[in-house]
């Protein structure tokens, strides 16, 4: 068979939610099926890190997609002129993008629909492009995958598409995330936390985080426990807005919030082993990988009881109202506080992360390739 792949996520040193699951999945699903052919179509100069094996052309389209008006043109003028040129078996679309111009069979990955229940969320232009766009994709696509249950029910409830056309593939974790030792623990707090106890958020700082109500339950959580703990922030001012601005500067106790950019996963799983809790309190997730990525590394985890993450947690996690500050500040207490609950919260965490794999991701989302083309 020949198959066309939306690649253009796949991204050296950059890789985010999508592109870790592009990178994931594609990887193993092109070495296990070395009989099919498949070009990974990128829209700018490629690494070859992302090549997997010889079954696959890289291709690059231009223009460089990273803006809507830009999107616009690559789908549905490079892409689609390749696809109804090329006429492959199938075109599959990690990051839920079709081609509406192209007739082939397509496969679109749709992780989550934040921006039809937070509009506000993502800047003008981009939200103007998803809310036109996406109905007409998941319509457009012959299959769609996603990551959850709750995902599965949300985009077949809101852009009324029968649920028998969509695939639950849940994400993985990377397997170098795993616990780590006291000596490891005693250099990453050197390192990172001023020698102090921290808890820890991984992710974009983008407003439906909640950064900003994490951040004034951390300053409650100071004030009900006098103590010397940290809050340490890993990733991107994706979108620092005022309000999150706003509130990190009316802290009380913001010189105790430590920020340390993107970093590798060399460093990262020795932060997430060594943190006291992971705090991941989004309002809307269409998975949460940090949650899996916690457990692997024996962290206790405090999450959102909304949306996806009760499915992926269940009861390995502490399950917090994102919209209550007080919720989320008494559930961060209680993690300091009680050493039995952090270490049942493992043990339950070390259950149920066995739930998840890449290979069991890559493995569902070819059944799904499978179930598109022989449709």
């Amino acid at each position: 068979m020949e198959i066309v792949v939306n690649t253009r996520l796949l991204l050296k040193d950059k890789l985010e939610g999508i592109g870790w699951f592009s990178y994931e999945t594609l990887k193993r699903i092109t070495n296990d099926h070395p009989e099919h052919h498949f070009v990974f179509l990128f829209d700018r100069a490629y690494d070859e890190d992302f090549i997997f094996a010889d079954n696959i052309t890289p291709l690059i389209l231009s223009p460089p997609a990273r803006h809507p008006f830009l999107f616009y043109w690559w789908f549905e003028f490079s892409v689609a002129d390749f696809l109804n040129k090329f006429k492959p078996d199938l075109f599959l679309s990690p990051d839920g993008y079709m081609s509406l111009k192209s007739n082939c069979k397509q496969l679109a990955v749709i992780h989550d629909i934040s921006f039809e229940h937070y509009p506000k969320d993502v800047s003008w232009l981009v939200r103007k492009y998803y809310t036109h766009f996406f109905p007409k994709f998941a319509r457009k696509a012959n299959r769609i995958a996603t990551v959850s249950e709750f995902s599965k029910n949300d985009i077949a409830t809101h852009y009324k598409i029968d649920a028998s056309k969509i695939d639950v593939v849940y994400n993985g974790c990377n397997e170098s995330y795993m616990p780590v030792n006291e000596e490891i623990k005693l250099k990453t707090k050197k390192t990172f936390s001023k020698n102090c106890d921290y808890f820890l958020f991984v992710g974009s700082l983008h407003p439906r985080k909640n950064i900003s109500r994490l951040f004034e339950a951390f300053d409650k959580f100071k004030d009900k426990a006098s103590n010397d703990i940290k809050l340490v922030i890993v990733g991107e001012k994706y979108r620092w807005t005022t309000e999150i601005k706003k509130t990190y500067l009316n802290m009380k106790f913001k010189q105790d919030v430590l920020f340390t950019g993107r970093l590798s996963t060399d460093k990262l799983k020795n932060v997430l082993g060594s943190a006291m809790a992971m705090t991941y309190v989004p309002y809307f997730e269409g998975f949460g990988i940090p949650i899996l990525e916690a457990m692997n590394c024996d962290t206790p985890v405090i999450t959102s009881n909304l949306t996806s993450m009760p499915e992926v947690a269940k009861e390995a996690a502490l399950l917090v109202d994102p919209f209550s500050v007080d919720s989320i500040s008494s559930a961060m207490v209680l993690i300091y506080q009680d050493k039995n609950l952090r270490n049942n919260l493992i043990e339950k965490g070390r259950k149920r992360k066995l739930d998840f794999s890449w290979n069991k991701t890559a493995n569902e989302l070819w059944k799904s390739i499978e179930k598109t083309i022989n449709a």
